[in-house]
């Protein structure tokens, strides 16, 4: 079966093949509040997917309009399976609960580094970050060089943002882009990095420049989530 878990997900597990995320606009907080009770009875009511899929977590963007999903599965397969057989059903309730959801597409990615956890931080993230960094068809081959120069920049910075737990990069399988995924221990201290110039994240640092001007970068696209709903077998 299928049950709830506050846990967030860990982005670094090497049995997660197909990690993927998809956005649905529902457009108040309050629709926001009703998808996810929605989502959750609709899982909760049926048996879990199978050993495919390893977890399934929802977010509330603080725009008070979007969901961001995130389904971490062993395979491509494993997806297809489910949604020929088992997705429908689930869709056709959570729509009759929450009717005009507007889903605005699925991505697929590829786990492909972090800037991970200090060793004996337990703590629980209190903001998602989100940065989709866009590339250029030319130049996606060179995203995994983009993400390593982060990881560079990240480690050599003047002054680390305490606030910053960890932060996972993904290649979309599309070539299309960078999604970064980053867990920060609260609102207040994602704030405090973006207004600090010259020091933490972004600092005015060689490196930091290298990344802002990296050849094939189309732009960056940030949002911001709290950790609404996790899904995992029973």
């Amino acid at each position: 079966m299928t049950r709830r878990t506050a846990a967030h997900p860990d982005l670094t597990r090497t049995d997660v093949a197909a990690p993927f995320f998809s956005t649905w606009r529902v457009g108040t907080p309050e629709r926001q509040r009703q998808a996810v009770e929605a989502i959750a009875r609709a899982w909760e009511r049926r048996p879990w997917p199978g050993e495919g899929l390893q977890a399934y977590h929802v977010y509330t963007g603080h725009d008070g309009e979007t969901l961001m999903h995130h389904s971490r599965w062993v395979s491509e397969q494993a997806y297809e399976a489910f949604s020929k057989t088992r997705r429908q059903e689930r869709v056709d309730e959570i729509d009759t609960a929450v009717p005009d959801i507007e889903r605005l597409g699925l991505h697929r990615y590829r786990y492909h580094r972090s800037r991970e956890r200090a060793a004996g931080d337990e703590r629980t993230p209190g903001l998602i970050v989100t940065v989709r960094i866009g590339f250029e068809e030319a130049a996606a081959g060179r995203r995994a060089d983009w993400i390593d120069l982060v990881l560079k920049a990240l480690a050599d910075e003047p002054a680390e943002h305490r606030g910053l737990i960890a932060a996972h990069f993904h290649l979309s399988t599309d070539g299309s882009h960078v999604l970064n995924y980053a867990e920060w221990e609260s609102a207040p201290a994602y704030d405090e990095a973006l207004a600090a110039p010259g020091r933490g994240i972004g600092a005015a640092t060689e490196l930091w420049e290298r990344v802002r001007t990296y050849p094939g970068v189309t732009g960056f696209t940030g949002s911001r989530y709290d950790h609404a709903l996790g899904l995992v077998p029973s």
